[in-house]
């Protein structure tokens, strides 16, 4: 892949996350201020690779879940290596909401998850002993993604089993992305699962983040997940 590829795709998950719906090659060339033909030439290559793909004859692109792991891994690496902004005014805003609550607990860890809900408009979740604290959910369900019946069945499947299989599996990186299909639950819900894990009273392996469809701001997302379970970790 050629950076300027890389940088199409970038364009095309970023652009797809602000307007939700399939991002054409006019567009794209006036962000890129080459011609139309030269962005259509180089779309048809990242479809080769399978990166994107077109859901209707004459309609723009969007990204697949192969483009969206390709990207969050990108993503993933400047997270890690610290090169993305650490303290924004969401964090802060986090931060300050769970200073509120810091002689429980348990209410902490809500706070937290609702604040993620708040600024991310997903469904925010947290593992507090052996139960699941979910909020949110009328985000998740007003995403265009999720007007579909059957979507709405496979997302409520990943929900029921989501706490079990959080308990068993156990995913032991600091931040975990699951994206579309990579789900172990509800495979074909068209969501995404960012959780990081975190050091509780509860339990050594506390899980925090948001569910919510593949199309979203992953690097404000991610970053947001990553620093509530580390800010969970010294609070707690």
């Amino acid at each position: 892949m050629t950076e300027r590829q890389f940088q199409i795709l970038t364009a095309i998950i970023e652009q797809y996350a602000e307007i939700a719906s399939p991002v054409g090659s006019v567009t794209l060339a006036k962000l890129f201020r080459v011609s139309s033909a030269t962005i259509r030439s180089e779309m048809t290559k990242l479809e080769e690779m399978e990166l994107i793909a077109q859901p209707h004859t004459s309609a723009g692109r969007i990204p697949t879940d192969k483009g969206y792991r390709l990207y969050v891994n990108y993503i993933n690496n400047q997270v890690e290596s610290n090169e993305l902004p650490q303290l924004d005014r969401g964090t802060r805003a986090i931060e300050a909401r769970v200073n509120t609550h810091s002689d429980r607990a348990d209410r902490v860890i809500r706070s937290a998850v609702d604040s993620l809900v708040d600024l991310t408009q997903n469904l925010g979740l947290a593992t507090i002993g052996d139960e699941l604290y979910m909020s949110g959910i009328s985000n998740l369900f007003s995403q265009p993604e999720f007007l579909n019946g059957a979507n709405v069945q496979n997302v409520a499947q990943l929900l029921d089993n989501l706490e079990p299989w959080l308990r068993e599996a156990a995913p032991n990186e600091p931040l975990n992305v699951f994206i579309g299909t990579e789900n172990p639950i509800g495979k074909s819900s068209g969501a995404t699962l960012i959780i990081s894990k975190f050091r509780s009273p509860f339990s050594d392996k506390s899980y925090i983040g948001v569910l919510g469809p593949t199309r979203q701001s992953y690097a404000r997302v991610m970053r947001l997940v990553k620093q509530t379970g580390a800010m969970l970790e010294e609070v707690l």
